[in-house]
């Protein structure tokens, strides 16, 4: 009897707790399920965050930025330029960016299935967040791409020979790059490390910036008038704003809200405060005098020379990164400005190419566990690693340039590349826009 009696509760208990796992079985996702791919509500937010970051650095950022390094008379029509040019590549994105740059294709572009994003549902993912919110994160970085370029270009191409080029370059140059790089192509199985952008969005923009300033040639007057930056406020204002845009940059880059994204976020503010800090120092030193013009280029220094490197390097190595990015680039605007004989306008090249290119072969050094990163790939070298960024440096350069001198060569047949002098002396704002910044 007391054997039965013991039976039933033993039954009675295991019934209970068979309900209870039912229960908790609803309610939570199993293993297998969590492997296919969940949804995270904090990444989603994350990520949007990020997003609306990115978009910030264009659209005020980089318009105030470049803006304010322009004469007077030409100021509206570079924000024009940064506002119209984003606009179009917003859209060009959707129709068929996205579907180009991350879908499968060949090993330099990728296919069509997502032309007009018809064949994406709502509730498709990318990791653990919705993909749509992917498509704008990614558009966000070719937006941003195509209107570093107009800072080498500005007081002198005519407006609508930059949308043509606009149109070519995103569409022969950006995509085949961000999909070589990030989307599966041939540069990625190479091994090829680009965090956030070194080599996609800074020296692809920066060689087109510099290809185009050639073509351009010298604003008139240059090198016999004074040609200085007519609202150092402004580019203050925009280099602020870049600075805090960056981290939806670099964060935003771990795809996530996970400490590669915390890693990428410190590794941000350290190589950017030491690349201030090297630039001007570096400027105190050779110029007498430490300026806000060289702070907030060391800024923009020190924020491309992170960007390949900031979620794979320990904070040491984002330090140095920082601090040699803020030399370099000094160099890139003085003396290496001098040597290649060229008008970038707002110093394109010189920050955004020697910075970008400085970053992304120290990628390939402080990536290494031994200096506190997150480590090479198994069975590559330290040397080995930073051959494979340079090769990629030199595919992205030599892509870059063909592309934009195609892309300015037809914009110049369609409809003319340069405004007339006389235009050029009365200011683009008036002519090319009708409008004046200042009473």
């Amino acid at each position: 009897m007391r054997h039965c009696n013991s039976l039933i509760e033993e039954i009675d208990v295991k019934r209970q707790f068979s309900v209870a796992a039912g229960i908790v079985a609803s309610c939570v996702p199993s293993l297998s399920q969590a492997a296919e791919g969940v949804v995270d509500k904090a990444d989603n937010a994350f990520m949007m965050i990020c997003t609306v970051l990115v978009l910030f650095m264009t659209i005020p950022g980089i318009a105030l930025f470049y803006g304010g390094l322009l004469r007077s008379k030409n100021v509206l029509s570079l924000l024009a330029q940064v506002m119209v040019s984003f606009a179009l590549v917003c859209v060009l994105w959707v129709i068929y960016g996205y579907s180009l740059a991350f879908e499968p294709g060949n090993g330099f572009f990728g296919g069509f299935s997502q032309m007009m994003l018809k064949n994406l549902a709502f509730t498709d993912l990318s990791g653990s967040f919705y993909q749509l919110i992917h498509v704008a994160f990614q558009g966000s970085f070719a937006c941003i791409t195509v209107a570093l370029i107009v800072g080498a270009l500005g007081e002198r191409i005519r407006f609508s020979a930059l949308l043509i080029f606009s149109v070519l370059w995103l569409t022969f140059s950006y995509l085949p790059m961000a999909h070589m790089v990030w989307g599966g192509g041939v540069l990625s199985q190479d091994g090829a490390l680009d965090f956030a952008g070194g080599t996609v969005v800074h020296v692809n923009a920066a060689v087109a910036g510099l290809v185009g300033a050639y073509l351009l040639g010298k604003r008139t007057g240059f090198g016999k008038e004074a040609f200085k930056p007519h609202n150092l406020p402004m580019v203050f204002t925009g280099t602020s704003v870049l600075y805090i845009g960056w981290f939806g940059f670099n964060a935003g880059s771990a795809s996530a809200a996970n400490e590669i994204a915390a890693l990428a976020f410190l590794n941000t503010i350290v190589a950017t405060a030491a690349a201030i800090l090297s630039w001007v120092f570096a400027e105190w030193f050779f110029r007498n005098k430490p300026s806000l013009l060289g702070a907030c280029s060391g800024c923009i220094a020190g924020l491309v020379g992170i960007t390949p490197a900031a979620g794979m390097v320990g904070v040491g190595g984002a330090l140095v990164i920082g601090l040699i990015a803020g030399f370099t680039g000094l160099w890139g605007v003085v003396a290496l400005k001098r040597w290649l004989r060229v008008d970038d306008v707002c110093d394109v090249f010189g920050i955004h190419g020697v910075c970008g290119i400085v970053g992304c072969l120290l990628t390939g050094i402080f990536t290494a566990k031994s200096l506190g990163g997150t480590g090479h790939a198994e069975g590559i070298t330290m040397l080995e690693q930073v051959g494979i960024q340079a090769f990629s440096i030199l595919v992205c350069v030599v892509w870059s340039v063909i592309v934009a001198f195609v892309a300015f060569k037809i914009a110049e047949l369609l409809v003319g590349l340069r405004v007339t002098v006389e235009i050029e002396r009365e200011g683009l704002d008036i002519n090319s826009h009708g409008e004046s910044a200042y009473n």
